[in-house]
């Protein structure tokens, strides 16, 4: 009869954790440049009337996108 351990060594269960920190890491710095980016975009696309409407100035504007 075979025997097959299906238990898991801590140090393949840390290697695991770290690639998995390290992923969602990079995903959330990708998502988060991403959403800095459309901000930026969208915000560069108005007028300055229409900045000054919505109560900033155009020197704002990557002040915004960084939050």
């Amino acid at each position: 009869m075979a025997f097959l351990d299906t238990s898991r060594s801590s140090a393949m269960s840390s290697s695991r954790t770290i690639l998995a920190n390290f992923a969602a890491a990079v995903s959330t710095a990708i998502i988060r440049w991403n959403d800095a980016r459309v901000t930026r975009k969208a915000l560069s696309q108005l007028t300055l009337r229409e900045l000054n409407d919505i109560g900033l100035a155009a020197g704002d504007i990557e002040r915004i996108a960084r939050r």
